[in-house]
């Protein structure tokens, strides 16, 4: 039994001997484990020993004496303890060690002497620590170094790092922000880790000092562009680079070029709603693309992507993190899990003819009408599906530029959605296989949809048409869809699409109908697109102009000019009630006038015997003073005709005012001298000639209700 065990012992490489630290275990000879010891000080391991773990242990000072008689030493770990200092020549003894690990523990300065006499060591791994400074000749000695890792530290700065032989070297999370040709002097570098360092920029004679770079990790820096050091034809043995969480502005093609032996690529969080045309079609050896954290616009340009992954074998990292933003019909839903008719493609057919001149495929050039412009057009639509299921091995985009009408062949028929076009509006195909909307006169927008007041235009000869239909004139990026009295709904799906890197627009609108035309401005995030405007007045006329929020302007070029589009709409007029066509029965006319007509009664009834009663008693009164100053006999007819006998009698003047009234309260027919009066005697009479009995329907005025 115990030769059996013993044999197990041996087999399995545990040796029972009392060179074996305390609460460590030992396998073989040369290797010792002592993992939470929970002391202070090293063990004391035997002589044989080349591999010694001494990891959270809760070691706090380090001394010569505690490493002697292991001059056989090669790799040491001192990883998660809690050291606060490396002094000076305390390794001088270990000068067969190739590995050193100080991670993780609480170290804040590297002094002159650190790691003096390691002059074998190949791999120091000192990051995780609270490192502040590096003295300029701490790493002198160490000339055989492979790897270096300082990342997740306090440093500022760096020593000259002069390297020879290193290949891998980590920096990251540290705040140094600027990195130049001086401060990396690693000619064979071939992995360089410089995330989250506060990089503005990526000094071009850094990377062209690196020509055998493989991998580079310039993520979450705040780089605000591609850096032009990607251009260097050094970097043409890149294999895996990593731009993520930068504010980079729009992807160009013309920045990855020189990359095309990439084969892992990351641009996660770069704020993406899609990838221009042909861009990773750049990179033919691409085997893992990482694109999380992106706001993607899955809408038909963008059908393409998850065929090319399946016909590539593309790996897509993060997969469940590379969801699409809108529109809202995909809001949410993983980018590669969509099908073609997810991204709100037109249905296309191919039909073939013969061609008498070759077979160069050519789509046919459509018919402009005179009395039609054309104003914005839909995303074109992606390979039907007979087109997909003859790819050949480099799955081929969209070509940029259409083919020359001269040669002929194949010929791409694309049948129109229904309905697609309001008002009038033809759907038609342009030679690139744009869809798009021919909107007639008066009316704009993606669809036609906005009727316009202002003047039609003067309408272009059918030469004109026929000359600038196949350019392709730039087309409104904005357009309202919607109009009511007190807001404007826009629609900026096309303003996003042109413009996919910005981080938000800014809307400009203005009231063109009143005296204040000050311009209100609001600030409107990207990933909005469609946005109403509201409290605005009604049976107005307003201006609404969109431009890019924060863009960059590239400095080496000379178009400064900021992207702008307007449009304009009308609000709606506050409808009256009296002009609204209703039709009505006699019996509900009946039901709505009688009340009316009854009110206008009693007042002009109490009007009329005020009236009578007034009269009769101004007639007293003058019949009274009549009598008084000219006695009882009969009156002259020329008294009934106006007041001047009055006067020439020497009276006082208030009967001659007064005269006309008492005979226009009981003469039937009105004198023509009193006609001429103008007095409000006479508003009786004439409310008596327009008040209606409730037969009388057609005398009623509109103006009474």
């Amino acid at each position: 039994m115990l030769p059996s065990l013993l044999l197990f012992l041996l087999s399995s490489g545990l040796v029972l001997s009392s060179d074996c630290p305390e609460d460590c275990s030992c396998q073989g000879q040369d290797l010792i484990f002592c993992f939470h010891r929970r002391s202070s000080t090293v063990p004391h391991a035997p002589a044989t020993t080349r591999n010694l773990y001494i990891f959270q242990n809760g070691i706090d000072t380090l001394a010569q004496d505690d490493f002697r008689g292991l001059g056989d030493l090669e790799l040491l770990d001192l990883s998660q303890n809690e050291l606060t200092e490396v002094p000076d020549g305390v390794f001088g003894m270990l000068s067969k060690l190739k590995n050193l690990d100080l991670s993780s523990n609480h170290i804040t300065h590297i002094s002159k002497g650190s790691f003096s006499g390691l002059v074998q060591l190949e791999r120091l791994y000192l990051h995780s620590n609270r490192i502040q400074s590096i003295h300029k000749e701490a790493f002198e000695s160490l000339e055989m170094l492979l790897e270096l890792k300082l990342q997740g530290n306090q440093l500022t700065s760096l020593p000259s790092l002069h390297f020879p032989r290193l290949l891998l070297l980590d920096l990251s999370n540290n705040n140094i922000p600027t990195l130049g040709p001086s401060d990396l002097q690693t000619p064979h570098l071939e992995a360089l880790k410089v995330s989250y360092l506060g990089l503005t920029s990526l000094d071009e004679d850094l990377i062209a000092s690196l020509g055998n770079l493989h991998y580079l990790d310039i993520s979450m820096n705040q780089l605000v562009e591609v850096p032009q050091a990607l251009k260097q034809d050094t970097l043409k043995g890149l294999i895996k680079l990593s731009l993520a969480g930068n504010p980079l502005g729009e992807l160009r093609l013309e920045d990855f070029q020189k990359l095309t032996g990439l084969q892992e690529l990351d641009l996660s969080g770069l704020n993406l709603q899609g990838f221009p045309l042909g861009f990773l079609q750049t990179f033919p050896k691409l085997m893992d693309l990482t694109a999380a954290e992106n706001p993607f616009n899955c809408l038909c340009p963008l059908a393409w992507f998850p065929v090319w992954l399946k016909e590539k074998g593309v790996t897509l990292g993060r997969r469940e993190e590379t969801r699409c933003h809108f529109p809202l019909v995909n809001a949410g839903k993983m980018l590669s899990e969509l099908e073609n008719k997810d991204f709100g493609c037109p249905h296309t057919t191919t039909v073939l003819i013969d061609s008498p001149i070759g077979s160069t495929p050519v789509p046919q050039m459509p018919t402009t009408s005179p009395e039609t412009t054309h104003t914005n057009a839909i995303p074109p639509p992606p390979p039907s599906e007979e087109t997909l299921s003859s790819k050949t091995d480099s799955y081929q985009l969209p070509p940029e530029t259409a083919v020359s009408p001269s040669t002929s062949g194949e010929y791409g028929q694309h049948i129109c959605p229904s309905n697609i076009c309001l008002n009038g509006g033809t759907c038609n195909f342009d030679p690139l296989g744009q869809l798009g909307c021919l909107c007639p006169s008066g009316t704009t927008g993606l669809y036609c949809e906005n009727m316009d007041e202002v003047p039609e235009p003067p309408k272009p000869s059918a030469t004109e048409v026929s000359v600038v239909a196949p350019v392709m004139p730039e087309l409104d990026a904005i357009s309202s869809r919607q109009v009511t009295a007190t807001s404007i709904l826009l629609d900026l799906h096309r303003f996003i699409e042109t413009q996919p890197h910005i981080r938000g627009i800014r809307l400009t609108y203005r009231n063109l109908s009143g005296p204040d035309r000050r311009p209100i401005i609001l600030r409107v995030p990207a990933s909005y697109p469609e946005y109403t405007i509201r409290g605005l007045r009604p049976n107005c006329t307003y201006s609404v102009c969109a431009s890019p929020l924060v863009e960059r302007i590239n400095s080496k070029t000379n178009n400064s000019v900021e992207t702008v589009s307007c449009t304009e709409a009308r609000t709606a007029g506050i409808p009256l009630t009296s002009s609204e066509p209703q039709v009505t029965t006699p019996g509900q006319l009946t039901d709505t006038l009688i009340p009316a007509l009854a009110a206008l009664a009693l007042v002009l009834g109490l009007a009329v015997v005020a009236g009578t009663v007034i009269c009769l008693r101004k007639r007293r009164q003058a019949k009274a003073g009549m009598e008084l100053e000219l006695g009882p006999a009969d009156s002259d007819p020329m008294d009934l005709e106006g007041g001047k006998p009055c006067l020439e009698n020497g009276g006082n003047g208030t009967l001659p005012h007064k005269q006309p009234e008492n005979d226009s309260c009981h003469t039937p027919q009105t004198p023509p001298s009193l006609q001429q009066n103008g007095g409000l005697d006479y508003e009786v009479p004439l409310m008596q000639e327009h008040y209606p009995s409730n037969n009388n329907l057609s005398s009623l005025k509109p103006s009474y209700f």
